[in-house]
């Protein structure tokens, strides 16, 4: 039987398309943009934090796929009744990814090239890991900013603080956000004594959009950094852009300075 999917995250429905689940899916967010083809035909149902249920139910999904960063809790729990299988996502570090392409090709398993497509993106990632791991890593203090007034970071805990560290960029501040909530994108005042240290701050394409306008200001934040706009998408997407991830990261954090390593 073709199941009728829904994805409330925008990894997991691109992930989704790459496994030749497109076909599959009835439902989508208004962030699930990627890729561009595949989903534009598919209805939406609000955004990651403001799902219309209501809209969702006449959808009729057999399964649902949620984060635990991305959708709220109580989103989840009202998805229990009337979803026959929500499937939970919550890869928090890069080699995650492995188990996330496992747990959906369990789950789609009897659909065509699903068994397939799920051992090629393994593989495809699997090498991409060992590339950046197989270079020396520049060890440096790096400040990732994903939001401006007030300034936001992600602590190190997060899938994009892990990810970071695989370049040898180590984020700061150096704290835990903990499983979920909002201490894993902890909110600067500005003045801490730590950002005269920082050596490179990453001004990220999303959430909040960065641009050239937005580099003097950064800089202000920390004097002594190297400033630069990253894409967002592939630092912080994981699933099957984890392995392009990856290496964007290792052709970023190939231009590196020797520093102390924050780690």
């Amino acid at each position: 039987m073709k199941p009728r999917i829904a994805s409330l995250v925008p990894s997991a429905t691109e992930t989704l398309v790459a496994l030749g689940l497109g076909p599959c899916l009835v439902a989508r967010t208004g962030f699930c943009i990627h890729p561009a083809e595949a989903v534009a035909a598919v209805p939406k149902v609000g955004g990651t934090k403001d799902v219309n249920l209501a809209k969702l139910r006449a959808l009729a999904p057999t399964h649902v796929v949620v984060n635990v960063d991305e959708n709220r809790r109580e989103t989840a729990e009202a998805l229990r009744d009337f979803v026959p299988q929500v499937i939970v996502t919550h890869p928090r570090r890069p080699e995650d990814n492995l188990a996330l392409f496992e747990q959906l090709r369990a789950a789609f398993a009897d659909q065509p090239g699903v068994n397939e497509r799920a051992a090629a993106l393994a593989a495809e990632f699997a090498a991409a890991l060992a590339r950046i791991r197989g270079r020396g890593r520049p060890g440096e203090k790096v400040l990732y900013l994903i939001w401006r007034d007030p300034w936001m970071t992600v602590a190190r805990d997060t899938y994009i603080s892990t990810l970071l560290a695989e370049g040898g960029w180590f984020t700061w501040p150096d704290v835990a956000g903990g499983e979920q909530g909002a201490g894993r994108y902890p909110a600067l005042r500005g003045d801490e004594a730590w950002l005269g240290d920082i050596a490179r701050v990453l001004l990220s394409s999303e959430p909040y959009r960065f641009g050239a306008e937005h580099l003097a200001e950064a800089q202000a934040l920390c004097p002594r950094a190297r400033v630069q706009l990253v894409d967002g998408e592939l630092l912080s997407w994981w699933g099957s852009r984890g392995a392009a991830g990856l290496d964007y990261l290792r052709e970023l954090s190939a231009t590196s300075r020797s520093a102390p390593a924050g780690g």
